[in-house]
């Protein structure tokens, strides 16, 4: 008896039952159409991961202030506003809205005295790693329901991916 023909088309996600190991069509490979899957793909994916954080009471746009001070250490009210593409006003609120809960302090800043310097505090610290280990474990969760050569492809893409986003 010979063996079912596997199908080769691709693997559509709104189709479950469709071949995990499905190789893309040439045409799906092009840069336009594959810009075009990548950019939803990624949208979603980033839109659920920001589900998983340490508290509603923080939103979005003050956890990535949180996150930007913790990697990048204390910034002026203007650095943080390009770091995160808004404007000073709505920037001025957030840090408002952070220094009353407790997650960052304003201090003079070193050398220029018309300045302040926003560093994160302890407790913003403790935000921003909590809501990283979420984020890691609900990501790795759904990784873990992947073959491992599906696993294997996604660090490739990962790395590729650094790549595109270097200026």
């Amino acid at each position: 008896m010979p063996a079912p023909a596997v199908d080769r088309a691709p693997r559509d996600p709104r189709d479950p039952d469709a071949p995990r190991d499905a190789r893309p069509r040439a045409t799906e490979c092009r840069p336009a159409p594959l810009a075009s899957e990548l950019r939803v793909a990624t949208t979603h994916l980033v839109r659920r991961m920001r589900w998983e954080r340490s508290s509603d009471a923080i939103s979005d746009g003050q956890y990535g202030v949180l996150a930007a001070l913790s990697t990048q250490g204390p910034m002026t009210p203007t650095a943080l506003a390009e770091d995160q593409h808004v404007q000073p006003p709505p920037m001025t609120r957030t840090i408002n809205a952070l220094v009353e809960a407790g997650l960052v302090r304003r201090d003079p800043h070193p050398s220029d005295r018309r300045q302040v310097l926003v560093s994160i505090t302890d407790a913003g610290e403790a935000e921003v790693r909590e809501t990283r280990r979420r984020r890691t474990e609900w990501l790795a969760q759904r990784l873990a329901r992947l073959t491992a050569e599906e696993r294997e492809t996604l660090a490739r893409a990962a790395r590729i991916l650094r790549t595109v986003v270097q200026p």
